[in-house]
């Protein structure tokens, strides 16, 4: 990627100047508190760097899918708080995206201040279909920052988005690539274009049809397609198999024959699964063969037989990419097939693989168990941008930024 990055414009100077970040602090929340802070932990080094050298920071980011208007649930009210605890200084909630609290706050600052914008898909031009409505967004967030400034992109998650605060704006203002998406285009490059074999991609999650494409793209690349989690059970299907109330896409059984068909010497399946008479975490619960689910109950996580064939032959991988979680891991009692599967991952790190957890749930289960995150190669903040980029598609937010 030829782009200009942070380091480009440090050197440059960004005392006394006003910057814009464009960040990905859309994190989870439960009853207003941040159950996962880790893309503000990602974002924090980029943010770091430019208050620390002199800069007037303007952060916008967004939380949610509100609907293009104020809704006080996705407010950045708890992303502020904590932000400010990460970064060790006071961090500004604007009242609004662009308006005239934002316009008097942003005007107020000085060297070294932090000011983060309330959630910009508050203003329904963000991700407006036309062009037009796109760059009134950009322009007026310009006019927040001024005459000297320029623009940072480090919102990774968000750079398959043509959107205002993503793309528009870059096309204003000088334009960087901020550390996190420096870092994330390296480590992808590395899985397209410098992997190591063997390769083995883990894809888990609930739908084949999210998945659908990052499959076609991989499967003829890689040694090893490790499906797991809700999806597994369309591709049982696709095999004959009884899945009783299990996740099913009936519509995509078919697909699952075709890639059975072309691609069943990579592909491989769970061979059991640990099934429950109800979503629940207090839900009765026991281990079947994958052709053995009762009728009326349904599977939540690979069983352990499964584990151990997947640790097999991830443990002998060398690049290993990770995007989506085996079962429902946020119930204790249907968490050991994701974190057998990530354990057997960390082994392969161990032993000199280089793995990248895909971002979204599966970062969030390797917090949520406990699993050490510096014991993979790269955790990513982006899942459905990993994805596309794998695919191959092009992210309108990173191709704005080549020179």
């Amino acid at each position: 990627m030829a782009v200009q990055t942070l380091n480009d414009l440090l050197g440059a100077g960004v005392e006394g100047r006003t910057i814009l970040v464009r960040a990905d602090l859309n994190v989870p929340l439960k009853d207003g508190e941040i159950t996962d802070p880790g893309r503000i932990l990602a974002s924090a080094p980029t943010l770091s760097a430019l208050v620390e050298a002199g800069a007037k920071l303007i952060v916008a980011a967004h939380l949610g899918r509100p609907k293009g208007e104020p809704d006080p649930q996705f407010s950045l009210a708890p992303v502020a708080a904590k932000l400010a605890e990460v970064l060790g200084r006071n961090v500004q909630l604007a009242g609004d995206v662009v308006g005239q609290d934002a316009l008097a706050r942003s005007e107020g600052l000085t060297d070294g201040d932090v000011l983060l914008l309330e959630n910009v898909r508050f203003d329904p031009r963000e991700t407006s279909k036309d062009e037009a409505e796109r760059g009134k967004l950009a322009a007026a967030l310009v006019e927040l920052v001024g005459d000297d400034g320029a623009f940072v992109s480090d919102g990774f998650g968000v750079v398959h988005r043509k959107q205002a605060s993503v793309y528009d704006v870059a096309k204003l203002l000088p334009h960087y690539a901020g550390n996190l998406v420096a870092t994330e285009v390296e480590v992808l490059r590395k899985l397209t274009a410098e992997s190591e074999r063997p390769y083995a991609v883990v894809l888990g999650g609930s739908k084949v049809s999210d998945k659908l494409a990052v499959i076609e793209a991989l499967a003829p690349k890689v040694d090893t397609l490790v499906i797991g989690g809700g999806m597994c059970f369309t591709f049982l299907a696709a095999q004959g198999l009884s899945v009783g109330s299990s996740l099913l896409e009936e519509s995509m059984i078919d697909t699952c024959k075709d890639l059975l068909e072309r691609f069943g010497d990579v592909i491989h399946l769970p061979v059991d699964v640990v099934v429950a008479d109800k979503f629940a975490a207090d839900a009765e619960f026991r281990t079947v063969g994958a052709a053995e689910i009762p009728d009326g109950w349904m599977g939540l996580d690979i069983g352990p037989e499964s584990v151990e064939r997947f640790a097999a032959v991830l443990g002998a991988a060398k690049t290993v990419f990770w995007n989506g979680p085996m079962g429902v891991f946020e119930f204790d009692n249907f968490a050991d097939g994701t974190r057998g599967v990530a354990e057997a991952i960390i082994g392969a790190t161990g032993k000199g693989a280089f793995s990248v957890v895909g971002g979204g749930d599966s970062a969030a289960a390797v917090r949520k168990l406990g699993l050490a995150e510096d014991a993979f190669s790269h955790i990513s903040t982006g899942g459905g941008a990993s994805l596309e980029y794998l695919e191959g598609k092009e992210l309108p937010g990173l191709s704005v930024l080549e020179a």
